[in-house]
């Protein structure tokens, strides 16, 4: 006897062809449905709908408790790990930062030498101007006296 009905087949059909073409939908987001997997869930539900003959929905397995220890036992281990690894990343991103700082001060004495340049040759316009500036002054007291 078959697990799965027609129907139930032609469902998937249409829901892994939608998916292929980019216009199968998640229905609680809207979000688009690019794994093949989640395609057949939808197609199966559907056709559960439809009261097409669909095995039920897998039920939890008494090995699942196992499971859900071992990853967090891995969980649990993780953390020491990333502790231990640390210390190697630091030191070696360390080693690596210290050519681009060296670089990056160069650059800076660079980035000053210009900007005392660029002082140098404003520092006259800026004087002329208060010279101008000065001379007007002057002038407009000496009218008014």
């Amino acid at each position: 006897m078959a697990k799965y009905s027609r129907k139930a087949g032609d469902k998937v059909e249409r829901a892994m062809h939608e998916m292929h073409e980019g216009k199968l939908r998640s229905g609680r987001s809207g979000k688009k449905v690019t794994n093949p997997k989640q395609a057949i869930a939808i197609g199966l539900s559907e056709a559960r709908e439809e009261g097409a003959k669909v095995p039920k929905k897998a039920a939890a397995k008494k090995g699942g408790a196992k499971k859900a220890t071992r990853k967090a036992a891995t969980r649990k281990a993780a953390p020491k790990k990333a502790a231990a690894g640390k210390g190697r990343t630091r030191k070696a991103a360390a080693k690596k930062a210290a050519p681009k700082k060296a670089a990056a001060r160069k650059g800076g004495a660079k980035k000053a030498a210009t900007r005392k340049a660029a002082a140098k040759k404003a520092a006259p316009k800026k004087a002329a101007g208060r010279e101008k500036a000065a001379s007007k002054k002057r002038s407009t007291s000496k009218a008014t006296a």
